[in-house]
């Protein structure tokens, strides 16, 4: 064996172990600076990738980015279940939700420490891509479920504290890294790659940015993962606001921004997006814009590895673009103890913290906290779910209920029966980042235990119909046979059980088959196309759980895979079955006999119930879900028709919605006593309803998110700008179902007294409001104390209707009472983003802050004047406006500059037109713009001063939309006075932008 000698004039390289690096006394710069030193060029660019390599020579282990855990370790096996982020954020809980993520990153570096057979050997990530900060704008979102709200105070405020618990007390000696996703102006999923979400500056950093911002700025965000789509004509993932913004915030903590891509956008660069020419180009882009490490094409590093080189080969980036994406990466596993002797102080996490007793208490605790009331009144009552409130003269206001004198809730149940009925009744759905649950509790089961523990008894129908599928080839059943539970087409007896499966109708022609033997559902099986009824519900990336039965045309109808699009054949010798037939016309004819009929079994059993206890809403994997959107936001027309079924044969019923996302239930709030909304909430649903239902714990959930009726036009899906659209409860006109931060309680709270620390204060100012609650019931309840404020006559902008400024949930027993004071600085909660100063600006004038219980529940108000001067006019004579900056618009887009900064507009038609207030024009002579032009033909801008025509421009073609050339025209006479300035855009041009000349 040969060695290698080491020169006597040369120091010995010390063990692996004593190397600076490894010396946690050292500055955390230093160590970072020692082992990048050490590593050669390739191992650096080695590390860009999501799984970066191990460097055993210098003990440095393999290091990948990313584990889900937004509302628990996902994806890893058994661990404790949330419930869904959509859930956590109707808690209106900042404790708790820290409390949570504390939870989460505990488990978190169990997994990292600990392989068992069940997760497997491989070292899991200590960076955690959770929580989701995405703004619920539109209902319709597919992944809904995964953000807080639809408010960027409310949803930014519960991120930070969900950090805090990711991260741990210590922000230089981390539990677990969490990175803040999607960035940005992220809520569609149809096309979600190629769709350009249109965010002007107000909405951008008014609303979009603001639910960043906190957590990124207090440093408990220790990276952000970039989004799919495009804003304004750019990919994300080469956004200029990852440095100009997030790393600006974060700058002030020392510490630097951990950037991850999402899972192959850095290949979407180039196709589908086609933004690129080629990988080696995208690839350097979105490093140089600020993304530190790539997830793309699974594992293969080599892949990434072979365009970052070829970049450097082309000098497209630098080797100090590389090393300071994996300086970021470095300083993360450092703050994470990976290179200190013993792993940190969380290395000795025990494989106990995972669904630990605790945690079991604390998955109850959130999942009945986030159960939110939504109406609750006597059998046969017309009151809707809204509170009774005082007048805003009347110095209070009551709200609440009033126990059962008031509404059906509590139920009693001594001695009764209750009938738990519903397609959800008895089953708790996995949403696709959702951990594994340890155990289920159904609502049935809840109630089962809870009603019988009272002395009372239920009953249990899940409302769906039980049917046989008789195969016209063979004239067999379709049976679940074998212990595979392999479905095949047999003579077998219809009333066997193995040939009957339960239809769960999910809408839009989308199933699913239970087997009544069995108690699975049923599956395409990917190997062979066949189908076997074992699997416990629709589940994974590419559902194989959902089918289609569609009708021949002669009575008959064909089993249809919609993953696969494939229909069901049978084999007349075998009986096997396999969905291979591309046309329905090949397919296997089916005879479908309704076994038994779901809603009459659920009619008897309601007619036959004191109580029912109804559970409808969605499978998170169905019809909305990552990568598809929701069609609309009614409820499935089988559920509806259960509903109303139910409720005529026992008027005494509640309605339990679980779901995602909101639902527009108009009937059930004007013919359902009482209406409750959980989301699926993870393990202790079932305990954590029954607690509710029965009183055991007052309803204290709000609504995170509007609920829109049923009638109620909703804007595009592509309409990002909230404030023209009427988005969200800030700027939507119509009224709601149930509004923001709606949820009633089984006491009463009496709020009075609002006053302010001051009538007044100059723009930079700050005061304070306090308010007095008092539960003025005979029960110990939960309130949230919400308030709004609003500008009572913005001149220069469109105020929102109203703005969340602080929240705070009180507990208070009978007649007890407490004074909650909220700080309130003007620069926060009465800013708005100033179009003509670039900044945020506070407008002085007339402002009212208001307390109350929800958006539309608001009987207090105090008047509060801001004083300062008038904001400056817009200057245009002599100085260059970005035309972005407009005030309001029709018929435009807005789109990038170039492809590395910079916004324009164009038309979204074949015109499109930009307008300024207020511009003083004094002197001015000539108008000029900045334009690009791809095609040839007939295009130009038309410039008016209020209704006078001042200037037509013609819009030559620049060749490309990135060649940018500045067109002039001399006005007819010289310009004065102040005009409202109208700039049309007629034909394919873009405008950058403009400038009046004297």
């Amino acid at each position: 064996m040969s060695t290698v000698s080491v020169p006597a004039e040369l120091p010995a390289e010390p063990p692996v172990d004593q190397l600076p690096f490894r010396d946690p006394a050292r500055p955390l710069g230093e160590r970072i600076d020692d082992l990048l030193s050490r590593l050669t060029p390739d191992e650096r660019i080695a590390m860009l990738h999501q799984y970066g390599p191990a460097v055993p020579r210098l003990g440095v282990e393999p290091f990948r980015t990313g584990t889900e855990a937004l509302h628990g370790v996902a994806w890893l096996g058994p661990a404790t279940t949330f419930p869904q982020a959509v859930g956590l954020g109707a808690t209106w809980d900042d404790e708790l939700i820290e409390a949570v993520g504390t939870a989460t990153s505990t488990e978190v570096r169990a997994f990292h420490h600990h392989r068992t057979p069940a997760i497997g050997t491989g070292r899991h990530s200590l960076q955690a891509w959770a929580p989701v900060v995405n703004l619920l704008r539109d209902p319709r979102w597919g992944r809904n479920e995964e953000g807080y709200s639809e408010d960027a105070l409310l949803s930014a405020r519960l991120g930070d504290a969900f950090c805090r618990g990711m991260a741990g007390g210590d922000l230089e000696r981390l539990r677990t890294a969490p990175i803040l996703k999607h960035f940005l102006a992220y809520n569609n999923e149809d096309d979600r790659t190629t769709t350009s979400s249109g965010v002007r500056p107000r909405v951008l950093h008014e609303y979009d940015l603001a639910a960043f911002r906190p957590a990124v700025a207090n440093g408990s965000a220790t990276g952000v993962m970039a989004a799919y789509n495009l804003v304004n004509g750019r990919p994300c993932h080469v956004s200029p606001l990852l440095e100009s913004e997030l790393r600006r915030w974060a700058r002030p903590t020392g510490h630097e921004l951990f950037v991850v891509s999402d899972a192959e956008a850095p290949s979407n660069l180039v196709d589908p997006e086609h933004y690129f020419d080629d990988h080696a180009a995208a690839h350097a882009a979105a490093l140089k814009a600020g993304i530190d490490s790539f997830t793309d094409h699974g594992e293969d590093t080599q892949t990434t590895f072979g365009r970052f080189t070829e970049a450097l080969d082309r000098r497209l980036i630098s080797a100090a673009d590389v090393d300071r994406a994996v300086r970021r990466q470095l300083e993360i596993r450092f703050r994470l103890g990976e290179f200190d002797p013993g792993q940190g102080p969380y290395a000795g996490t025990g494989w106990d913290v995972v669904d630990s007793p605790g945690h079991r208490a604390l998955s109850l605790r959130a999942a009945t906290e986030s159960i939110v009331l939504l109406r609750n009144e006597a059998v046969g009552g017309a009151v809707s779910g809204g509170a009774v409130s005082g007048g805003a003269d009347s110095g209070g206001a009551v709200s609440g209920g009033a126990g059962n004198a008031a509404g059906v809730l509590p139920l009693a149940v001594e001695g009764r029966r209750v009938a738990v009925v519903g397609p959800l009744a008895d089953s708790l759905s996995e949403d696709w980042y959702s951990g594994t649950m340890p155990y289920r509790v159904t609502v049935a089961d809840g109630l089962r235990a809870a009603v019988g523990a009272r002395g009372g008894s239920t009953v249990v129908v899940e409302g769906v119909d039980r049917i046989a599928l008789r195969a016209a080839s063979t004239g067999g059943l379709l049976t679940a046979a074998g212990a595979d539970a392999c479905l095949v087409v047999t003579d077998t007896q219809p009333g066997d059980d193995a040939a009957q499966f339960d239809l769960f109708d999910w809408d839009l022609g989308v199933l699913t088959l239970r087997n009544a033997r069995t108690g699975r559902y049923a599956g395409l099986v990917d190997a062979d196309q066949s189908l076997a009824a074992d699997r416990v519900q629709p589940a994974g990336w590419d559902v194989h759980e959902t089918f289609r039965l569609e009708p021949l045309g002669d009575g008959t109808e064909a089993l249809r895979s919609v993953y696969s699009g494939r229909y069901a054949v049978v084999d007349p010798g075998s009986g096997a079955v396999a969905l291979t037939a591309e046309r329905a016309a090949d397919a296997e004819h089916f005879t479908r006999t309704v076994v038994r009929d779901g809603v009459a079994e659920a009619v008897a059993a309601a007619a036959g119930a004191d109580a029912v206890v109804l559970v409808v809403g969605n499978d998170p994997l169905i019809n909305g879900r990552e990568t598809q959107d929701r069609a609309g936001i009614a409820l499935a027309p089988a559920q509806d028709r259960l509903l109303r079924e139910v409720v005529a044969a026992r008027p005494e019923t509640v309605l339990v919605v679980m779901s995602s996302y909101p639902y527009a239930v108009d009937w059930a709030d004007a013919h359902v006593p009482a209406v409750l909304w959980t989301s699926h909430g993870g393990q202790e649903t079932g305990r954590a309803l029954a607690a509710v239902l029965l009183g055991e714990a007052d309803p204290s959930g709000r609504l995170p998110q509007t609920w829109y009726r049923g009638d109620d036009e909703l804007p595009g899906r592509l309409d990002y700008d909230i404030i023209k659209a009427g988005w969200t409860y800030q700027y939507h006109r119509a009224a709601p179902l149930y509004a923001f931060g709606h949820g009633l309680s089984y006491t009463r709270f009496t709020l009075t007294d609002l006053a302010l620390d001051a009538a007044g204060i100059p723009q930079d100012g700050s005061v304070t409001a306090t308010v007095t609650v008092t539960n003025s019931g005979a029960r110990d309840g939960v309130e949230t104390v919400q308030l709004y404020v609003r500008a009572v006559d913005a001149a220069g902008y469109q105020a929102p209707r109203l703005k969340l400024a602080g929240y705070r949930k009180v507990r208070l027993a009978a007649g007890a009472s407490e004074r909650v004071s909220f700080p309130l600085a003007a620069g926060d909660a009465l800013a708005h983003w100033s179009v003509a100063e670039g900044d945020f600006a506070v407008e002085a004038g007339a402002y009212e802050v208001l307390a109350g219980r929800s958006s539309a529940d608001l009987p207090l108000a105090a008047a509060l004047t801001v004083s300062g001067p008038a904001p400056a006019p817009r200057q245009v004579v002599g100085h260059r406006v970005r035309a972005v900056d407009f005030d309001d618009y029709e018929g435009v887009t807005i789109v990038d500059f170039t492809p590395v900064d910079g916004d324009a507009v164009a038309p979204s038609g074949a015109s499109g037109t930009l307008l300024y207030r207020a511009v003083p024009l004094d002197g001015a002579r000539a108008f000029s713009a900045e334009v690009s032009r791809t095609a040839p033909g007939a295009a130009a801008l038309e410039v008016r001063a209020g209704d006078a025509l001042v200037a037509t421009l013609a819009v030559p073609s620049t060749g490309d939309r990135y060649a940018w050339t500045r067109i002039t025209a001399d006005l007819p006479a010289p310009a004065s006075g102040v005009h409202d300035l109208h700039i049309t855009l007629r034909g394919e041009l873009r405008l950058h932008t403009f400038t009046f000349s004297g």
